[in-house]
């Protein structure tokens, strides 16, 4: 599942999608504020054009709690904490949402204090980094988010295999401009000796990057402290988190910083895009930009979206709205 808009589908006003989202969840016993909180988080990630990591991955996180795998009502607690440093245990749940407590904690005291961070641990996937770095840039705060999976490293497997998909997301406080907000994963080059040969370096610094992640997201979040492990842990909570901000306040005037990002990312969208581009945008743009049309003109679902959705609606009984939204059917092909 790419991240470029759907060629084909339809549109659905994402209020409506919000609301089918919840509707699933509490199939899955979540209670109803975690259902319609989750709902909002993957919903607003649809929002931002983010496709796989929005409602694309709500059939197998439902289907997880039904078997038994993700705990549907996870009690979320610090277990650990400073005035600046906290850790937060997921009780085997999705991490959306002890990332978002996590990080929303993070953003208030680095605007107390200057600086915080906080890690998660057992649980599951806590979809797009971008929504955890966004809380911190919202709070006038430079916000970083890093997460990683539990994955084995056989020693008969080539190093790269350390990437894995571990993200990082780092996001600034924005003005006029769309906001600068990186979000990405550490996997970005295919494999092949030949490439390797012509750009040695690019592995190698692709290699950096999922090290780190996987240092702080991973190791240092606990995602391999024995009791998070199954057959000891009943929860496929694979996942941890590594969550900080920095006042931009304790550097410089908030309004002075925001103005000189103004400045910095208006003169990098007047540049030349790159070769087949119609536009120079930098990280985040295009999801802001994406985010004002999608709340204006529904969010676009693919056909295989669409059917996805449908299947477990069929399963679980859940009436769904798709056939309201018909006349929207589009197709850029």
């Amino acid at each position: 599942m790419g991240n470029t808009p759907p060629a084909a589908g339809i549109r659905i006003p994402v209020a409506i999608l919000r609301q089918l989202t919840a509707d699933f969840f509490q199939k899955a016993d979540t209670n109803p504020a975690d259902a319609q909180h989750l709902a909002d988080l993957l919903t607003t990630t649809d929002l931002r054009g983010i496709h796989s990591h929005g409602t694309w991955q709500l059939p197998g996180y439902v289907r997880l709690m039904l078997e038994g795998r993700v705990n549907p009502r996870p009690n979320i607690k610090a277990t650990s904490s400073t005035t600046t440093a906290r850790v937060y245990d997921g009780d085997g749940g999705l991490g959306h949402l002890p990332c978002h407590q996590a990080m929303t904690w993070v953003a208030e005291t680095a605007a107390k204090y200057g600086t915080a961070a906080a890690t998660t641990r057992n649980h599951f996937h806590f979809g797009s980094a971008g929504k955890y770095s966004r809380i911190a840039a919202a709070a006038g705060c430079v916000g970083i988010a890093i997460s990683s999976h539990r994955y084995d490293l056989p020693p008969e497997s080539l190093v790269k295999g350390v990437n894995a998909t571990s993200p990082i997301s780092i996001a600034f406080p924005n003005r006029e401009q769309p906001p600068l907000v990186l979000d990405m994963g550490a996997h970005m080059l295919p494999w092949g000796e030949e490439l390797f040969a012509q750009i040695p370096f690019a592995f190698f610094k692709e290699l950096g990057i999922g090290a780190v992640n996987r240092a702080l997201g991973g190791v240092l979040a606990g995602i391999y402290l024995p009791q998070f492990i199954p057959p000891t842990s009943p929860w496929e909570s694979n996942q941890g988190s590594f969550l900080a901000a920095f006042d931009v306040r304790a550097f410089m005037p908030l309004e002075e910083f925001q103005a000189q990002m103004d400045a910095f990312v208006a003169a990098a969208r007047n540049m030349q895009p790159f070769p087949g581009l119609d536009r120079a945008e930098l990280p985040g743009n295009l999801e802001w930009q994406r985010a004002c049309e999608y709340a204006r003109d529904g969010v676009p679902i693919s056909p295989q979206h669409q059917q996805n959705l449908q299947d477990l609606a069929d399963e679980l009984g859940v009436a769904t709205p798709f056939a309201a939204y018909e006349h929207t059917r589009f197709t850029t092909q």
